[in-house]
């Protein structure tokens, strides 16, 4: 260990583990289970029940959501939904998905892959909370940029339901933990990991004694992606991600054929070693635990980050990124993770003993052929790229919050990002690590306990959405206007029709109020709303979502949620 790596773990050392002893605090249960871990496990499962099985009754619109079919061009936003799922999906499908199965595989027998799975599908529910309420609750700027995330719809959020000082103080210590984590995971772990598989599959001296060669060259890269800010980032990780996932998926495919005999019975191990497993752990629910905790660990469901990348999505409504976010879990913990265990389970390499995960992946590879493990390297350095992209848009978010919005934070936040990428890959900085590790997770304290009490705003944005959809009150945008997957700029004449639809529509409202309060008739008034809400989705004063608790209350308590209501916004409108 070099000077510097001694001096910060011998000071830094005993604060990195005191903390992470307590985040990941065990209950000594069949085995240990983290008390993190069943916190994000409950709220999984409560939200999957409680938006009443989306992940399964919405897939279907989903896939017309991503495509474009609801958002408009001139929609206030910065990125297609199809953008934002590339960017947090970039930032969740990486180690976790080749050495962290692998470790589970050990650890739990095949059986353990199956949780993960089992789990990814829960985990869907979470990412459409997190999506939904980082639309609802964003900022839109003068000039068109967003800001959100779950310290925007934590502190305006609960603001909106009575809870204005709880919700500031959650919003607070979530950007805190989110800043720091962020650098963590998303940054130093990144880049050190990137380094070592980098030098170690190159064989080179040189570049095992100056790993912060490849840090350079790495920030270079990064510096040039993320200086562009949310655009570009979002811009290059739609293309990394596909090129990533297709090359990852052949390589494991090509494993699959060379030993086809062998995969009828890796099916049979993973589905039978999910529920017979004997002596591992604590049997059956010590496996599970195994592999939701890797499930967790890897798509990241419950510390926020879909929030913050859906955020900046071009929509009007924001139930459609929850619906395009639950594809994440989707891609990452069943489709991925399941693809690595298959290849583990069907060469039975992790009968070795082998604890290094990515050693146990590129042991798989290498029954191809000798040459074979260079393509997971390629793999593995793109998904490391790919992660330190998408999180660095994050950490400016909470930058923001924290500092302010000014192009000096902004600009201080990113360069201070890419020169880490060199310290990172130079340095091991273990207790760093360690403590950010804690801090990431640490982020899903506030962060789901927002979402508690937001449920009911949450429920209620669902099925409104889903309702309006059903008897077509929310019809399909034209062609010429959709957002697509690709290009989402809209033409100069596209922005003067928006613009005078608007208009028309403001001043037909406008009127239709004067003639509503001037009716010495008409019941309702508005004067029970609070002026000081914030409102949703950054629309002007006077427009926002007045979300009336008891309201919502009242129609989710309806049998079967059905009527004209849902066909109205929040409001009544």
């Amino acid at each position: 260990m070099t000077g510097i790596d001694a001096a910060v773990e011998r000071y830094f050392g005993p604060i990195a583990d005191w903390l992470s002893a307590v985040v990941f605090f065990e209950v000594p249960v069949f085995g240990g289970v983290p008390v993190i871990v069943v916190w994000l496990m409950a709220a999984a499962v409560f939200l999957t029940v409680w938006l009443r099985f989306q992940p399964i009754t919405g897939l279907k619109h989903s896939i017309r959501v991503i495509r474009g079919r609801y958002t408009a061009k001139t929609d206030p936003g910065e990125v297609s939904s199809y953008q934002a799922l590339a960017t947090e999906l970039s930032g969740t499908v990486g180690l976790g998905n080749i050495a962290g199965v692998a470790v589970a595989i050990s650890a739990g027998g095949p059986g353990a892959a199956l949780w993960i799975a089992i789990f990814g599908f829960f985990a869907m529910s979470v990412k459409m909370a997190e999506a939904t309420l980082g639309v609802l609750f964003r900022k839109v700027n003068e000039d068109g940029t967003t800001e959100g995330g779950p310290m925007y719809y934590l502190r305006d959020g609960l603001a909106s339901i009575g809870r204005k000082r709880l919700g500031g103080v959650l919003a607070v210590l979530y950007a805190v933990f989110a800043l720091v984590g962020v650098f963590g995971a998303g940054n130093l772990f990144q880049a050190n990991q990137v380094a070592a598989i980098i030098s170690g599959a190159t064989g080179s001296g040189f570049l095992q004694g100056n790993s912060w060669v490849i840090g350079v060259v790495l920030a270079v890269l990064a510096g040039a992606v993320v200086l562009g800010g949310v655009k570009s980032i979002a811009r290059w990780t739609s293309a990394l991600t596909p090129a990533m996932a297709v090359l990852y998926t052949a390589c494991i495919l090509i494993i699959l054929a060379v030993n086809i005999t062998a995969v009828p019975q890796a099916f049979g191990q993973i589905f039978t070693g999910a529920f017979t497993a004997d002596g591992v752990t604590g049997g059956i629910i010590g496996v599970a635990v195994i592999g939701i905790q890797r499930a967790l660990f890897s798509n990241a469901a419950g510390v926020g980050s879909a929030g913050m990348a859906h955020s900046a999505s071009k929509t009007k409504e924001p139930a459609t990124e929850g619906f395009t976010a639950m594809w994440e879990p989707l891609v990452d913990s069943i489709g991925i993770c399941m693809l690595t265990a298959l290849a583990i389970v069907v060469t039975g390499v992790y009968t070795t003993g082998d604890a290094d995960g990515v050693a146990l992946t590129a042991s798989a590879f290498a029954t191809v052929t000798g040459w074979f493990p260079i393509l997971l390297t390629i793999a593995v350095t793109l998904f490391g790229f790919s992660t330190i992209l998408a999180y660095a848009y994050y950490g400016e978010l909470n930058a923001m919050f924290l500092f302010g919005s000014s192009n000096g934070v902004k600009t201080g936040f990113r360069i201070i990002w890419v020169l880490a990428i060199v310290v990172g890959a130079a340095i091991s900085l273990d207790s760093v690590i360690a403590f950010s590790d804690a801090m990431f997770f640490l982020m899903a304290l506030p962060n789901l306990l927002g979402i508690y009490f937001l449920a009911r705003v949450l429920r209620l944005e669902i099925l409104r959405h889903k309702y309006r959809v059903s008897i077509g009150a929310l019809e399909e945008v034209e062609p010429a206007l959709q957002v697509g997957m690709g290009d989402h700029e809209p033409t100069p004449e596209q922005v003067a029709a928006e613009r005078v639809r608007t208009l028309t529509e403001e001043l037909r409202l406008s009127d239709l109020h004067r003639q509503l309060a001037e009716d010495p008739d008409f019941p309702v008034r508005a004067d029970h709303h609070d002026e000081e809400l914030t409102s949703p989705m950054g629309a002007p004063e006077g427009w926002g979502l007045a979300i009336d608790p008891d309201a919502a209350q009242d129609l989710d308590a309806a049998p079967d949620l059905d009527g004209d209501a849902l066909a109205k916004d929040p409001a009544g409108r």
